[in-house]
């Protein structure tokens, strides 16, 4: 099944002040040229789309939709690649390429955004429509409308430099062998420090 969804759709974000507190860098333009890391957790941090075996992740049927849909991003969204993605028991981690396609991209600017609506091939349209057509296409499965799959707000970081990139390339890619010590595992006893792909 495709993923129904569009790079352009409005998505609102909530500005609230009860959520947690914006790392979004401030005048960034996030429709701008470049590479993103992104991290959106399931609703609750649940466990919903497999688990880890031995290091490695077993995605379920919820992980194969969240899967073939992040991969589809460049299918609804010209301006988008995907470069890295691993699917984990309750979040997943990518990275997004927004290329440059003309003037209004060639240089990182102040964002295009209107309050509460992100500007259409921006990294917000695009991982808020990512996240609508997979919990449409998971509750359908599941037969659950309505119900929650992702939590509101997700994490992303500007990747400067190749090094910075390869670094979070390694990091994607090891994830499920650091489940137990990985900050998004209720289970972790003693999770790892917050940016360890930093490190």
């Amino acid at each position: 099944m495709p993923c129904p969804y569009t790079c352009s759709e409005s998505v609102t974000i909530s500005d609230s002040k009860s959520q947690r507190h914006s790392l979004r860098l401030k005048d960034y333009g996030y429709d701008s040229p470049g590479a993103y890391f992104v991290t959106t957790c399931a609703y609750r941090r649940q466990n919903i789309f497999g688990e880890i075996e031995d290091g490695v992740m077993r995605r379920n049927r919820f992980g194969e939709i969240v899967s073939e849909c992040f991969v589809a991003v460049p299918e609804h969204c010209g301006v988008a690649l995907i470069d890295e993605l691993i699917v984990m028991p309750n979040h997943v981690h990518g990275i997004v390429i927004i290329r440059d396609v003309g003037a209004r991209h060639a240089v990182p600017g102040p964002s295009s955004r209107r309050f509460g609506k992100p500007a259409a091939a921006s990294l917000a349209a695009i991982v808020g429509s990512f996240k609508s057509a997979t919990t449409k296409r998971i509750n359908q499965l599941r037969r659950t409308p309505g119900a929650h799959v992702w939590q509101r707000n997700y994490y992303e970081h500007v990747v400067r430099g190749d090094d910075s990139l390869n670094r979070i390339r390694e990091y994607i890619a090891g994830n499920p062998a650091r489940w137990d010590v990985d900050r998004e595992n209720p289970s972790a006893t003693r999770p790892e420090a917050q940016f360890a792909w930093r490190a």
